[in-house]
């Protein structure tokens, strides 16, 4: 049975993903230790397994707390379902692929940021249940680097828009992915969070279509 977890994304990163530019995620790893005994000198801890964190993805996804290549994560966003919920048969439709959310009225912020519902207004993503999701993403390898190790490629499969700073850090000159998620990641996690350069988990993902996820 293929294992399932929630991951809660912000709206820029819904509709990176929506329009097929975002295929990475990377979240601190709290779970990572030093140890002199093994070869990388640090160790990633779960439960009663360590492991390396060089080991290769399928050894090092039993201790990732987002999973293994093959496992899947279901995305929570920002969202609002019409009067506040809807019957018990309705989300048997949705359950058995018979209808999807967006068809029983659901909406999600992503889409229409401007759009402030009259009925409740937006429900927090961390709220969102499973039956409202409709993104789903299939993990095809994990790894754990430091912050600061992104490349210019990953930066740009983390979906953010790049940074048009010149050498000066003045508006203007050529694009660059990985200073604009360096402006994303201190906007989340705060400004001395990028010089702190933690260790971090990185998720490559790909989407399953909605179809073949019932």
């Amino acid at each position: 049975m293929t294992t399932e977890r929630p991951i809660l994304l912000k709206d820029e990163m819904v509709r990176a993903i929506l329009d097929g530019r975002k295929t990475q995620t990377r979240r601190i790893a709290n779970n990572v230790y030093f140890d002199s005994k093994y070869r990388a000198k640090w160790k990633a801890v779960r439960k009663h397994t360590e492991v390396s964190i060089d080991t290769p993805a399928a050894m090092l996804g039993e201790v990732c707390p987002y999973g293994q290549p093959g496992d899947r994560l279901w995305v929570r966003e920002t969202h609002h379902v019409p009067g506040g919920y809807l019957e018990a048969d309705l989300i048997d439709e949705i359950r058995n692929g018979v209808s999807s959310p967006e068809s029983l009225g659901v909406t999600y912020r992503a889409d229409a940021p401007s759009l402030k519902p009259c009925d409740g207004g937006w429900t927090p993503s961390i709220h969102m249940p499973r039956w409202a999701s409709r993104i789903t993403l299939e993990i095809t390898n994990v790894r754990v680097e430091r912050l600061k190790d992104l490349s210019e490629g990953d930066a740009e499969k983390e979906g953010c828009a790049p940074a048009f700073l010149d050498e000066f850090g003045n508006v203007g000159g050529v694009p660059f992915y990985r200073r604009g998620f360096c402006k994303l990641w201190r906007e989340i996690k705060g400004h001395d969070s990028w010089e702190a350069n933690p260790w971090v988990w990185v998720i490559e993902f790909k989407r399953i279509p909605q179809e073949a996820n019932q």
